[in-house]
């Protein structure tokens, strides 16, 4: 098929604009190109022949970004909203659920939810993560080995099945390589802390088509190392009331006494409910409050009361724990690829592939804070007489000293708790393809595939009943002043409910796949020939999930999680697809598949795309399909796990009194999965515009609409209180009235509503001898709506900073885009690449909002530079900064509690600030 290059150049914009763009060929295609599988379709074809919106990524263009993981990468994708799961922003806090993700990266193309972005590696799935089981993990793609990344930014269940409402991110390798080539990366930051380096080495020998076979094997090695808070100003400063920020704690490292008793032990604690001269009922003291003395010791503050809109917490300290969180946590990840290509005939070749990978990483959350069951004794060295006498004085019989003193308190001496995870992961997969009969392709594989991840305690933790028979004995001392440590005794006694090294959690899956496919043409039409692809898909997936032993003490705030045994289910699909030519320049694409699941049945997703070209210069394109995404192992499976709210919430049926204190607290939580749970569905549209009226400029517009039904959340338990009228039955209550816990988990919801805009232009030319070429890549999002309940009004998220209450946790920007501009001469070429995130609404205090609140986050953009220079035979040179300017993350007033950061938002900035990467490449040979 002979194209101009005109003609070329438009229709492989039809295929999908590129992540950075390429110059126009300086010499007309020839007459015979290349039948190649489009991600996002079945049939072979010439590649100019799609309509599909594809993102197309090169190994030439990552190498520009300085990047060395796949979730970098993903920093210059706009169609990918930014996540709260990912390793940049798990630094908050423990939440029940969000900790099994430790070590994973995930990507979440459109914002729908990890469990929503198909990935797959050479156009095959691989296993999800170890501990999460519900999500491919990205330090699992061998970045070092990619050719290019193909991401598709339309649903594609018709094609693939579950997981692909929101697109498709496909990884694709590098084959028949011949030679030896070694690079080395490097990437320091100007401030300290957090810098990369990483290593590989490619070889390969035999030419597939000259010698009729191809080995090649690459090893790589990537190091992140740790950032900290106290690395930079705009992380090291938790407690700014005047902006709206300050910690939501009343665990202090000078302790706090409370009121309630031990029910187990019958043991009351000394205080109860006291009235200050504000006229404030409250049941928490600090000494230390009440002489005005908060900030006497490092990290503590007054208990903003008004700020959290909590006049129970009036005589109580904070701490910042926000400033002593990590910003990058360290990460070694060793991953390593082997193929073997044979030619069995002209048309006919197999390969063997085997990819393998490990990650260790280490989360770092701030040093424990105990309650409930310390209770300092009666005649102990330390018992607080000072603060006795100082709260009868304003509230006089309120402070029993006969009774021991129930305490709140942050053991720093403690350390920081610490959870290594490591985990393995693998693809062994054997695959033959070529020609049946005339151009009839086939392709037909059998992969195995799995990934297993353990989380040990590395630091910080302790055995929770022995460290509260410790801190009972009254051998330590909670009420330090500044100067003042623990005496040697104390200090025995903590380290030996120390629970370091002890074994937390491990999860493992499995993947067994045999599929394949045939296509070819049917008939030849007017217009051109009928193309006709069918296909099989047979999987066997598995996930296990193990905690601790049972016999083993609790580790304080890691305990709790149930066993899941292993859970098995065996998917089968059949499949077809058709690409009609109607008319001249008029084309269809139709795909339907049948995918049917051991536990939820089957279900049937069609798809229909146009391409219609009626110039050279102008090509249109639609599609509508439908789409699925099976519930999860853990959302299905996983038993209750025990916890509490992040922050104090009213009870909304409370039996005291109003306004009693002991109507607002941190309730405790359970939470676990649902077997009754529906399947995700998906209806959804676009409509694009691909159009290049001259040679040096091409621009495309695709408008794209997804409605989401039974979308599979995990109720928030604050939600239940919201919806407490609806969801009351949620809220499990003591025999008095008092709330015993509330019961969240794993639900399917009303769903959601989105729409947008995908847009990208580009422009080349020659100037002063050279070549340049720039553009844009970028996603509007017009709306995103969402609601829990059918009778509920939608909820937007677009320009807002989300929440649990909503079961959505990321940034939803109104506007996302990439800028890139590159210019080449002879064996040198710099590129300049600008990435930015619109501003959104920022977390509002629950209380008062002080005058210096700022209710806008500002946009967030990152100019980074680089050049390439190949002057030297067999080598390559690129260096670069990224952040050029040094930019810090825009002031966000949260502090840790729903997303990770501390005055700046994790999902969207990074924190690195400036810094320089050099990459080297030398092939031997």
């Amino acid at each position: 098929m002979k194209l101009t290059r005109l003609a070329q150049a438009i229709a492989l914009l039809g295929v999908g604009a590129a992540a950075f763009a390429q110059t126009a060929p300086e010499t007309p295609a020839p007459a015979k190109l290349e039948r190649v599988e489009i991600t996002g379709s079945s049939i072979k074809r010439i590649q100019s022949e799609g309509a599909l919106p594809i993102q197309t990524i090169t190994r030439e263009d990552i190498k520009k970004t300085g990047v060395v993981s796949a979730e970098q990468l993903l920093e210059f994708v706009s169609a990918n909203v930014s996540g709260a799961n990912n390793l940049s922003a798990q630094q908050g806090f423990v939440t029940s659920f969000a900790r099994h993700n430790n070590g994973a990266s995930s990507a979440n193309l459109r914002g729908l939810g990890a469990g929503n972005t198909l990935v797959l590696l050479n156009g095959r799935r691989l296993s999800t993560h170890g501990l999460n089981g519900s999500t491919v993990d990205l330090n699992s793609v061998p970045l070092a080995m990619i050719e290019r990344v193909e991401v598709l930014k339309d649903g594609a269940s018709a094609i693939y099945g579950t997981d692909a409402i929101g697109g498709v991110i496909n990884f694709i390798l590098r084959k028949d390589y011949q030679g030896l080539e070694v690079t080395g990366f490097g990437d320091v930051t100007q401030r300290s802390g957090g810098n990369i380096y990483s290593g590989s080495v490619l070889g390969g020998v035999g030419a597939l088509e000259a010698d009729g076979y191809n080995v090649m094997a690459s090893l790589s090695y990537d190091r992140h190392s740790k950032l900290r808070s106290s690395d930079r100003g705009f992380s090291n400063n938790g407690f700014q009331p005047e902006r709206g920020l300050s910690p939501d704690t009343t665990g202090t490292p000078y302790a706090t006494v409370r009121t309630g008793d031990n029910r187990e032990a019958g043991v009351g604690s000394a205080l109860s409910s006291f009235d200050l001269p504000s006229g404030s009922t409250v049941n928490k003291a600090n000494l230390l409050s009440l002489q005005g003395k908060c900030n006497s010791v490092a990290g503590m503050s007054q208990y903003q009361a008004d700020l959290w809109g909590n006049s129970a917490n009036e005589a109580a300290c904070a701490y910042d724990y926000g400033r002593d969180t990590v910003l990058q946590q360290p990460v070694d990840r060793t991953q390593l690829v082997s193929r073997g290509t044979v030619k069995l005939a002209p048309d006919h070749q197999a390969f063997a592939e085997v990819i393998f990978s490990r990650t260790v990483s280490e989360m770092e959350f701030v040093a424990s804070q105990f309650t409930g069951n310390l209770f300092y004794p009666v005649g102990g060295a330390y018992y607080p007489t000072d603060l006795a006498n100082a709260v009868n004085a304003i509230s006089p019989g309120s402070f029993d000293t006969s009774k021991d003193v129930r305490v709140r308190w942050r053991c720093l001496e403690c350390g920081p708790r610490m959870q290594e995870t490591t985990t393995d992961a693998y693809r062994v997969q054997f695959g033959a393809e070529g020609l049946v009969f005339g151009d009839w392709d086939y392709k037909v594989g059998l992969s195995t595939a799995g990934s297993k991840a353990d989380s040990i305690a590395s630091g910080g933790a302790v055995f929770e009943d022995a460290f509260n028979t410790a801190f009972n004995s009254g051998v330590i001392n909670p009420w330090l002043q500044p100067g003042q440590t623990q005496t040697p005794e104390a200090r025995a006694a903590i380290d030996a409910t120390r629970a370091n090294g002890t074994h937390i959690f491990g999860g493992e899956t499995t993947l067994l796949q045999f599929d394949g496919a045939i296509s070819g043409e049917i008939m030849k039409l007017p217009a051109g020939p009928l193309q006709l692809a069918v296909g099989y898909d047979v999987r066997r997936e598995s996930y296990t999930f193990q905690p601790s032993d049972a016999n083993q003490p609790g580790i304080k705030d890691v305990g709790g999680d149930p066993l899941l045994d292993k859970a098995t289910r065996n998917i089968y699909a059949v499949y077809a697809e058709l690409a009609i030519p109607i008319v001249q320049n008029l084309d269809a694409q139709v795909a339907v598949r049948y995918d049917h699941y051991s536990q939820i049945g089957g279900t049937t997703n069609p798809k229909v795309g146009l391409r219609w070209q009626p110039a050279p210069e102008v090509l249109f394109r639609t599609s509508y399909n439908t789409g699925f995404h099976a519930p999860d192992y853990p959302q299905l499976y996983s038993g209750e796990i025990e916890g509490l709210l992040n922050n104090a919430v009213a009870d909304p049926a409370c039996p005291l009194p109003a306004g009693d204190p002991n109507c607002v607290e941190k309730w405790d939580t359970r939470e676990g999965g649902n077997p009754n749970l529906k399947p995700e569905k998906s209806t959804q549209w676009s409509l694009g515009v691909v159009f290049q009226p001259v040679d040096w400029f091409n621009a495309s517009v695709d408008y794209f609409n997804i409605e989401r039904t039974d979308r599979i959340t995990l109720l928030d338990p604050r939600s239940v209180l919201e919806n407490y009228d609806v969801l009351g039955e949620n809220v499990i209550r003591n025999p008095d009235g008092s709330i015993n816990y509330i019961r969240g988990g794993w639900v399917n919801s009303a769903g959601d509503k989105l729409e947008g805009f995908d847009i990208s232009v580009n422009f080349n030319g020659a100037i002063a001898g050279g070549k340049w070429n720039a553009g844009i890549d970028g996603t509007y999002l017009k709306s995103f709506k969402t609601r829990l309940l059918e009778n509920q009004p939608y909820t937007e998220l677009v320009g807002e900073f989300g929440s649990v209450d909503t079961g959505f946790t990321d940034v939803y920007a109104r506007w996302k885009h990439v800028i890139h501009a590159t210019y080449s001469t002879g064996p040198w070429s710099t590129t300049l690449l600008n990435t930015y995130t619109s501003g959104y609404k920022d977390q509002q205090p629950l209380g008062t909002i002080p005058p210096g609140f700022d209710p806008d986050v500002k946009p967030y953009y990152l100019w980074h530079l680089s050049g390439t220079y190949t002057g030297i035979k067999n080598a390559s040179f690129t260096a670069g900064v990224r952040n050029l300017f040094d930019k810090d993350p825009p002031f966000s007033a949260h502090n840790v509690d729903d997303v990770g950061g501390t005055g700046w938002d994790a999902r969207v900035a990074d924190p690195r600030g400036r810094s320089f990467h050099l990459r080297a490449t030398y092939k031997f040979f």
